[in-house]
């Protein structure tokens, strides 16, 4: 079998027991489980003409398998997300690394002991490191303001050291902030970790699909009962029915092919897209991608390379590392940040949370409260930061919920 790929105009819409919209993992894992656990009849939405969301990867003209929207690289402490994912797809023991590039130097990120070595030159380094193990214990992962809050100069220099040459530059191009405009509680999280373990990432499940992120969805959402439509907006095609007239009127019914469903909806998109940004639209940052190939075996010394002290680029991503491939050229991708202006031709990726874009959300949010088959799920749905691991663990929640709601009711009959 294979992906169900319809055209929504096809679609009969009294044959479908549940609507998600979107087909990231959000979308898919909760289409997937409906379809597989509860026999119902999915279909999804999708705005973008392939599906995978910003997993999407693909091979470029030099046949090196890509990821288009920047680069993933799963990890998780969740032993159920990780077997859950495992019947999808294979996976390579990938352990990624990041290296900062501080002036032609490079230095591992997060900041570590191996990293105050080069900082500080081993004599030096060797006596903040006694002291910090001492004080916080050996392998701990200590904060910037943990660091500032104490009253030592030495430690104090070493969250100096960070902050400068790791953490403030870097910010600032990806936010698009002034070091003022930067929410504390952005700094409070950058790390200083007390051990050499030079990984990125420290959780116990870590790696790569085999054959690709692609794959592994195309697997997800190989099911009879699960339909997509790609190259579709929810907006286009979901009739939006107020309880009044007033701005603030929440939903009484959506309605597709000018029926009322009253199934479950899933909708993973930004909640000010679905309602035509009647508030104004939801502040967040985009991203733009310049892709380079090369007859060479590797271009960087690792997965990534973060540039925090100079260019006007973020990170650079060599994808080989990633996946493993093996091939006498290599694609490396340069990653900029932008605001986000223009939702034609720009992707939204970043939530910028704050209280005032908080309460901006959940002024939209209140729209959809009185209508309880619709089930905001993930980063866009609920403007926040998720990493994938717990995306597929809501998922997994949600799609639950929505089944045990479902009591009774029978395939085929929507509520």
């Amino acid at each position: 079998m294979a992906v169900q790929y319809v055209d929504y105009r096809d679609v009969d819409i009294d044959g479908i027991d549940a609507v998600v919209v979107g087909s990231g993992f959000a979308g898919s894992v909760v289409a997937r489980e409906l379809a597989d656990r509860r026999d119902m009849n999915v279909l999804i939405i999708e705005k973008r003409p392939h599906i995978g969301g910003n997993m999407y990867d693909e091979h470029d003209e030099a046949g090196i398998l890509v990821h288009r929207y920047g680069p993933h690289i799963f990890h998780t402490n969740n032993q159920q997300v990780f077997h859950y994912l495992r019947r999808f797809s294979g996976w390579l023991g990938y352990q990624h690394c990041v290296l900062a590039d501080l002036h032609g130097e490079y230095m591992p990120v997060p900041f570590n002991l191996n990293s105050m070595d080069m900082a500080f030159g081993p004599e030096k380094a060797a006596h903040l490191a006694e002291k910090m193990i001492e004080r916080f214990g050996e392998g701990a992962r200590v904060t910037l303001s943990e660091l500032r809050g104490l009253d030592d100069p030495e430690l104090a220099e070493v969250a100096d050291f960070v902050y400068d040459n790791v953490f403030l530059y870097y910010t600032q191009k990806q936010w698009g902030q002034t070091p003022d405009e930067i929410d504390p509680s952005v700094t409070a999280r950058v790390p200083v970790l007390l051990s050499r373990d030079n990984r990125y990432f420290q959780d116990a499940y870590q790696g790569m699909p085999q054959d690709g992120y692609t794959v592994l969805f195309e697997k997800m959402l190989d099911l009879p009962n699960i339909q997509v439509c790609l190259g579709t907006e929810a907006e286009s095609v979901f009739d939006l029915e107020f309880a009044s007239g007033d701005e603030d009127a929440p939903l009484s019914a959506i309605k597709l092919h000018g029926k009322e469903f009253t199934g479950p909806i899933v909708y993973t998109g930004p909640l000010d897209e679905l309602f035509l940004a009647r508030f104004g639209r939801l502040p967040y940052r985009s991203l733009d991608f310049v892709y380079e190939t090369y007859d060479a075996e590797h271009k960087l010394p690792c997965g990534t390379v973060n540039y925090t002290v100079s260019e006007d680029y973020t990170r650079i991503t060599e994808f080989k590392y990633l996946t493993g491939q093996v091939s006498p050229k290599t694609t490396i991708m340069k990653e900029y940040s932008r605001a986000y202006e223009d939702p034609d031709a720009q992707i939204p990726y970043y939530a910028i949370i704050n209280d005032e874009n908080r309460a901006h959300y959940e002024r939209y949010r209140a729209l959809t409260d009185s209508l309880p088959n619709f089930y905001p799920l993930g980063r866009l749905a609920e403007y926040r930061y998720y990493n994938m691991d717990k995306i597929v663990e809501l998922a997994l929640a949600k799609a639950m919920e929505i089944i045990e709601a479902q009591g009774a009711a029978a395939p085929g009959q929507q509520g």
